[in-house]
């Protein structure tokens, strides 16, 4: 299946979750965080969240500030 990773395709299992493209990529690190379709998805849920064809996913820094 082809998702869509920060503009780049790549290619992941059917039934892959955000979990599993994150240890794919070798991205599974403290202090980012995940939106697919445009949607910020919990840290806790990413283990749940199941990709499919065509999603738009965004790995970004996730940033503390005042």
């Amino acid at each position: 299946m082809k998702v869509r990773v920060n503009e780049e395709i790549v290619t992941s299992e059917e039934g892959a979750t955000l979990s599993d493209l994150l240890t794919q990529l070798a991205r599974h690190q403290p202090g980012i965080a995940l939106a697919v379709n445009h949607t910020i998805v919990p840290r806790r849920s990413w283990s749940q969240c199941r990709l499919a064809e065509g999603d738009d996913i965004l790995i970004f820094q996730a940033i503390a500030g005042g």
